[in-house]
């Protein structure tokens, strides 16, 4: 479903199991940082309010968004980290660049993810402009970090 059909903030997470015990690392891209501090605001947020504790949070900031697959496999090879969130935000520009960013994104998150046997969740905006990123870091379309810890605890309730 389309973002402007749906917040991204709206998740439903009845029935969720006690995520006290759970540790999550979340791997922040430190390149467009307004919107990635919203999105780890967000993905914090919510994973307090469904249960993980505090100290069971770890972040760890990378770069930029190329560099959140190797941060993500850095924190999924930890024996102590059940599941990873990446944070990053991709904002078109003049060139293929872009391209090539969100691809290498999307394929190394994935691996990580397969490789360690453990949810990798892909937080990552891939927006046109600042004001439709800012629109999914907590504005009209809700935030991304949210639904991107709500993933995360829905991953584990699966397995």
């Amino acid at each position: 479903m389309a973002t402007s059909l749906k917040s991204l903030s709206d998740n439903k997470t009845s029935g969720i199991k006690d995520m006290s015990g759970f540790k999550f690392g979340i791997v922040v891209s430190e390149w467009n940082e307004e919107v990635t501090e919203a999105l780890y605001s967000g993905a914090v947020t919510t994973l307090l309010e469904l249960g993980a504790s505090r100290e069971n949070i770890e972040r760890m900031n990378v770069p930029g968004s190329f560099e959140l697959s190797l941060g993500a496999q850095w924190m999924a090879k930890r024996e102590d980290i059940d599941a990873v969130i990446t944070l990053g935000c991709v904002i078109q520009g003049e060139t293929r660049h872009f391209d090539f960013i969100c691809q290498a994104c999307a394929d190394g998150i994935t691996n990580v993810g397969l490789k360690y046997d453990k949810p990798v969740i892909f937080g990552v905006l891939t927006t046109n402009n600042q004001k439709q990123a800012m629109d999914r870091a907590g504005g009209k379309h809700g935030n991304k970090g949210d639904e991107a810890a709500a993933t995360a605890v829905k991953m584990l309730n699966v397995k």
